[in-house]
């Protein structure tokens, strides 16, 4: 008898065959002695479509809302049937005794085991292969200690009230918002507080009234110093007057020491990665946008085998995996990491609960590298970049603290103080693994308020402070004040927005980047350089939704019941119920709202079907016009045509345009002409080689190559002379 594995991906699932030694290839699976390994498409099966419930449900109609099937249904997606259809005839098999789940180890991955498993009717054992790693040797000991697969019912049931939560309200609210509007306007349950607090950011920095302020410095020769009233004082002064009084006050004094202190200080190394910390950290340093970052971890993961699991939300070690510390010390030793690890390799490691817990890990731990062998040169730029902030992170652990004497002195000039602070390294602990890197300074503090922080950096510069001893009197070499204003509120970056989310429980690691994108793809936020803000569809679509979807306690409260449910202490009955009757509730809200939609982005151009002003909408191929008619469905491109002609200054592809000359290439920005003539600036598509056809000859097959086409329609024109 053998054992059926079903893994998540192909690749994953040859990786897994070639480990457990299965070496006969078929077109869905691989078999071998003991195992038969086959694969998922990422999701076989999903939750059934409105329709699927009743036909007329194919037209969205506000009177049909709310959906609520008392028992959701579930369907095979169409685009993968083929290998449904496989891996259920694989489940028939009588030599099959068994099926082990190798689906990736969370909750995601059990509910595309689950599902498939339930549409076959599976009725056979079944185990759970649970690993944090790719590598051959997580695999055989993943296999050596198999789970039972009843172990997971409780993440399973977590995943099913997940999914027909975001279902039942995503689906009603969405329908019943666009129907209601008839423009094409979408909620969820994560996206809309998401939106709403991108909103109530747009809206402080709107309502912000930016005021001058002035700050005093005195320049001690050595080294410089900042006014402030008291300990304490931001040194912000309201007035010019005033600021310029203190500068009369100061100017050609001397300033004796009033306070002067040293103290030791140290700045422990930061915390190792979770997913959402890692993607705060490539937007930030990086530039990557959180998605971009969960597609190349993906690759380290499973390609290269080199990171562990990436979806965690965790940033804490187990205990169980001390014993590997050095092996995967030892594994990261190349390249630029190399003479770092030596030097931990030499001693003992030093493991603390800072970073080693078993009470702060719940499915996996953080993200640290593996014991696979690295070849640096095998990957990509972008893999190499974030395999550099993994890799330093992780070396980081095992570093000494940064440590260093902070001296302080207040300088007395009659009734005034000034201020002044230095530090001097003492030992760069894990700060050393960063200079020079490229990454900047590490630290687990950075947050929304990075502006304010610089700001006070900037009044309070780090320097180096000349020997003093108390009542020492020093001469003011100059003394000077700089305007300033206040700023409002930074808008949100991909990192600062991912911290809020977790901050505020809005998704899961593993979901977080995916609602950013679907924000960004529903033109409801937009980027603008690395900032996000609303658009104006978003700035609307924030007003109309009902008040309770916007508020993020909500959406957390329901987050912590679907952990408790993973965890076997919630109740999935009770929350699907309370599920449906917010449906409900909201539905009608939306159904009973008297505020009015309007398109934010019309045009002057007209529908040439129903007249009605088109809409400019961004999309993957770039801006297209659309009927705001939902029912018309008009859409046309709204770009000019790209040729395959380069322009010979900036080596863009150039635009195609009709002139009274004929077809002309043009590229904008150096505002370079060419004339195209018969060759239509590049290749033609099918249609246009039809209509040419068509047009001038009678004769001509349609397989014939254009070339031929050109030259009989050349013909017929010659004898037409």
């Amino acid at each position: 008898m053998k054992s059926l594995v079903l893994a998540e991906k192909p690749s994953v699932a040859k990786e897994i065959a070639r480990v457990l030694g299965c070496t006969n290839k078929n077109k869905s699976y691989i078999e071998g002695p003991k195992y038969v390994v086959t694969w998922a498409l990422g999701h076989l099966v999903t939750l059934a479509e409105p329709e699927e419930y009743d036909p007329k449900y194919r037209s969205w109609n506000l009177e049909d809302l709310p959906l609520l099937p008392p028992k959701m249904n579930l369907k095979v997606m169409k685009e993968t049937s083929h290998q449904f259809k496989a891996v259920a005839q694989l489940c028939k098999r009588s030599d099959i005794s068994e099926l082990i789940i190798a689906t990736d180890a969370g909750r995601e991955g059990e509910l595309v085991a689950r599902w498939i498993m339930e549409l076959v009717h599976w009725r056979k054992p079944f185990k759970r292969l649970w690993i944090s790693s790719q590598t051959d040797k997580a695999i055989k000991d993943g296999f050596s200690r198999l789970k039972p697969g009843a172990e997971y019912n409780h993440l399973y049931a977590s995943a099913v009230c997940r999914a027909e939560a975001d279902w039942l309200i995503g689906l009603n609210v969405t329908r019943a918002l666009t129907t209601k509007y008839n423009a094409q306007l979408a909620a969820g349950r994560v996206q809309t507080p998401t939106l709403a607090a991108l909103m109530d950011r747009e809206k402080e920095i709107e309502q912000f009234q930016s005021q001058p302020f002035w700050t005093v410095s005195a320049d001690m020769g050595t080294f410089q110093a900042v006014w402030r009233e008291q300990d304490g004082h931001d040194g912000r002064v309201w007035g010019r007057d005033e600021a310029g009084a203190v500068v009369a006050r100061l100017q050609g004094k001397g300033a004796k020491v009033d306070k002067l202190r040293t103290v030791e200080k140290s700045e422990p190394h930061p915390g190792a990665y979770d997913l959402t910390e890692l993607q705060r950290d490539a937007n930030k340093r990086l530039g990557f946008s959180a998605k971009q970052t969960s597609v190349v971890l993906q690759k380290l993961y499973e390609q290269h085998k080199i990171v562990t699991y990436p979806r965690t939300d965790s940033r804490y070690l187990s205990s169980d995996i001390v014993p590997t510390f050095k092996s995967r010390l030892e594994s990261v030793a190349v390249g630029p990491y190399a003479p770092f690890a030596r030097k931990l390799l030499r001693g003992p490691l030093t493991v603390t609960k800072r970073f080693v817990d078993d009470s702060k890990v719940s499915d996996h731990h953080a993200i640290i590298p593996t014991e696979q062998y690295v070849n640096l040169s095998a990957l990509s730029a972008e893999e190499r970049k974030l395999y550099d902030l993994i890799v330093r992170r992780f070396l980081a652990l095992f570093s000494p603290a940064y440590r260093y004497d902070e001296t302080s002195v207040t300088l007395a000039v009659g009734s005034d103080k000034l201020y002044a602070k230095g530090r001097v390294q003492k030992e760069s602990g894990w700060k050393e693994l960063y200079s020079g890197a490229g990454s900047g300074s590490f630290s687990d503090d950075d947050d929304e308020d990075d502006d304010k922080a610089r700001s006070e950096a900037d009044r309070q510069p780090e320097q180096l402070l000349p020997a003093m001893s108390m009542g020492q009197t020093l001469p003011i070499k100059q003394a000077r004040f700089k305007e300033l204003r206040t700023l409002p509120p930074a808008r949100y970056t991909e990192a600062s927005l991912l911290g809020r989310m977790e901050k505020h429980s809005l998704g899961t690691p593993a979901t977080r980047a995916d609602i950013i994108e679907k924000l960004l793809g529903t033109d409801t936020i937009e980027r603008r350089g690395n900032q996000l803000s609303p658009t104006g569809k978003g700035r609307q679509l924030i007003e109309i939704v009902v008040e309770e979807l916007r508020r993020p306690e909500l959406t957390a409260e329901w987050e912590r019941e679907l952990e408790r449910i993973a965890l076997g202490k919630g109740n999935p009955a009770k929350f699907m119920a309370g599920i449906r009757e917010q449906a409900s509730k909201w539905v009608a809200e939306v159904k009973n709202e008297t505020k009015e939609y309007k398109p934010h982005n019309l045009t002057h151009s007209r529908c040439p079907e129903c007249s009605k002003h088109l809409m400019e909408v961004k999309g993957k191929r770039g801006k297209s016009l659309v009927c705001p008619d939902r029912e018309c469905g008009y859409r046309r491109s709204a770009e000019p045509a790209l040729s395959n002609k380069r322009c010979p200054q900036c080596r863009k592809k150039m635009e195609i345009h009709d002139g009274k000359a004929g077809k002309y290439a043009q590229c904008r920005p150096c505002n370079v002409i060419e004339m195209l003539g018969d060759k239509q600036g590049g290749r033609i598509n099918k249609h246009q080689e039809k209509k040419l056809i068509n047009q001038f000859s009678d004769n001509v097959s349609l397989s014939n190559s254009l070339a031929d086409a050109l030259k009989a329609a050349m013909s017929k024109q010659e004898d037409d002379k």
